[in-house]
């Protein structure tokens, strides 16, 4: 056993990187071929190297003296080397050493077998390795990729570690692509990530950093180990500060800048995605900013303008499609006879998600579109409520709400007599619901156009009454006949007797001013009887009707004929 374990040291001391072992016949002249046996049926046609006896010595030691020597101190008498190749590729060698004369064979026939084995293990780890390295390296940097990068955060996020998700973009990349061509965008690409990369690979003080790249001029770093916001962009500003120096293309001193927008796990994100998102949304908000500092962190306010967009553009969507549509709310008196109906706006996305009202409607008013949304209702309601009132003969008020831009725009009393004609519906039978603040801004204007509208036949509602600027100057200058009572006053109107009393002078305020009242949001029964025992006029609520789709509307009116 000890000779066995010296000759196996010794041939492996011999059997270094740079030891000329005696090859097969691929690998060398003729006159070797005499000690070779052929192994043509072996993996790639390759062969195996016997030393069998004295004279097949003798040529290892003039070729490789220094292996015969390490071989025969060991009192080695046979060899047997295969190498372990596999679809051509040289992998390694396995060697056997045998200390009599007559084994030579039986070794051979054993590691025929075993070398096929191991190559192609050895072949196929090397492969396995391979595609690894493709599927989590980007192809044109060899910086780690977007896989990669989602491996490095899902690993920190289950060592409950602390990090920030960095999410980096270049600026103006495009005009080095449309002025220089798509070759030299992509050796910028190729020397920014040298320079980010030495960057992450160095050793310093305070983080540990790992850069990829997701796309285009898109990168990802992802920062952890640092021990404040301070220690976190002091890390993210290195990288800022590598881009200072020029880059050389096609003779041409480029100066890129990017921007940074990033984001903390678990402080701004609970997920990987989230984090990921959130650094997404702080780089484009700095982005647009033209800033002259391109570093932003995440904050919620970056979230609420990223949804006021997303929002508007499905306003858009839904305006050019004409896919914005109506749902109907009935209004009741206080003996639950039929007034009409308010036609309220309705929205999905393009995913065919109902996008809320509360949600579409301050957006709709924040971009200038809400007289656009307030048409397309107008336009369908009517039509619909036309049908209706030809079907049943009945006498019902159509509501339908008017924002301040749309009744301010030039054509409005246009519109409003083109429904009216179109449509064969009577002016009476049409109700506008405005606000108060309609006479902040332009009064006189306003006054104008709801005295047309008044001396029409239409009706005007106040709506949201309470909420605002009410006072008895504005209530006393619009031409309005109803009055309706905001939701948030009858959700409390039964919480104490002071509660209850706001809206019973509320009710006697319009009253004597000649308005009829109509509340709110009415959903539990005490709240009914409460608004009867003070003299409300109508209530409008999920208690007797909830919004409905055109058909249920229709389906409700027949059954009261």
């Amino acid at each position: 056993m000890d000779t066995e374990k010296r000759s196996c040291s010794v041939f492996c001391e011999a059997f270094s990187k740079d030891t000329k072992l005696l090859p097969m016949d691929k690998y060398v002249d003729d006159a070797f071929y005499d000690i070779a046996y052929s192994w043509l049926d072996t993996i790639g046609g390759s062969n195996c190297l016997i030393v069998k006896n004295e004279q097949d010595m003798e040529v290892v030691r003039e070729r490789n003296p220094v292996w015969h020597q390490s071989i025969t101190s060991a009192g080695g008498k046979t060899i047997v080397l295969f190498p372990l190749e596999f679809k051509n590729e040289l992998l390694g060698f396995i060697w056997a050493i045998n200390f009599s004369d007559d084994k030579v064979s039986t070794i051979k026939e054993a590691l025929e077998l075993t070398t096929f084995i191991i190559a192609s293990e050895l072949y196929n780890d090397r492969m396995l390795e391979h595609f690894r390295y493709m599927s989590y390296t980007d192809s044109l940097t060899k910086l780690p990729n977007r896989f990669a990068s989602t491996d490095r955060i899902a690993e920190l996020i289950r060592r409950e570690e602390r990090f920030a998700a960095v999410s980096i973009d270049l600026n103006h990349f495009k005009n080095i692509n449309d002025t220089l061509g798509l070759q030299a965008g992509n050796r910028v690409l190729i020397e920014i990530a040298k320079r980010w990369k030495a960057l992450a690979e160095s050793v310093h003080p305070g983080s540990s950093e790992c850069i990829t790249r997701l796309n285009g001029d898109e990168f990802l770093l992802i920062v952890w180990g640092y021990e404040d916001e301070e220690a976190l962009r002091s890390a993210i500003l290195r990288y800022a500060d590598a881009l200072a120096d020029h880059l050389t293309i096609d003779g041409y001193d480029l100066y890129v800048t990017a921007s940074f927008g990033y984001a903390e796990y678990p402080i701004d994100a609970a997920s990987a995605d989230a984090v990921i998102s959130h650094a997404n949304l702080a780089m484009n908000e700095i982005k647009k900013a033209n800033s002259s500092d391109h570093i932003l962190r995440f904050s919620p306010d970056i979230l609420k303008n990223e949804r006021t967009l997303e929002i508007e553009k499905i306003i858009r969507k839904a305006l050019k499609h004409e896919t914005i549509y109506f749902n109907l709310q009935p209004q009741f008196d206080m003996e639950h006879k039929l007034r009409g109906f308010e036609a309220l706006a309705r929205m999905k996305d393009q995913n065919g998600n109902f996008v809320s009202p509360g949600e579409f409607i301050p957006v709709a008013e924040k971009v200038g579109l809400i007289d656009k949304v307030d048409s397309m209702v107008f336009q369908k309601a009517t039509a619909f409520f036309s049908k209706l009132l030809q079907q049943t003969g009945l006498d019902l008020t159509l509501s339908l709400n008017a924002s301040v831009r749309h009744v301010m725009k030039k054509n409005f009393i246009d519109e409003i007599r083109n429904l009216l004609a179109n449509n064969a519906i009577a002016p009476e039978q049409l109700e506008l619901e405005i606000t108060e603040s309609i006479l902040l801004d332009s009064a006189d204007k306003a006054l104008q156009c709801l005295n047309t509208l008044r001396d029409m036949g239409v009706k005007l509602a106040i709506d949201d009454f309470g909420t605002g600027y009410s006072s008895l100057s504005y209530l006393n200058k619009i031409p309005a006949h109803l009055l309706k009572i905001d939701k948030s006053f009858i959700d409390k109107i039964n919480a104490n007797e002071s509660s209850k009393q706001y809206v019973a002078a509320m009710i006697s305020m319009g009253h004597i001013m000649g308005f009829d009242v109509i509340s709110e949001g009415v959903e539990e029964p005490e709240q009914l009887e409460a608004l009867r025992s003070i003299g409300c006029d109508f209530i409008q609520g999920y208690i007797w009707g909830r919004p409905l789709s055109a058909e249920d509307a229709e389906k409700l009116v027949l059954s009261t004929l």
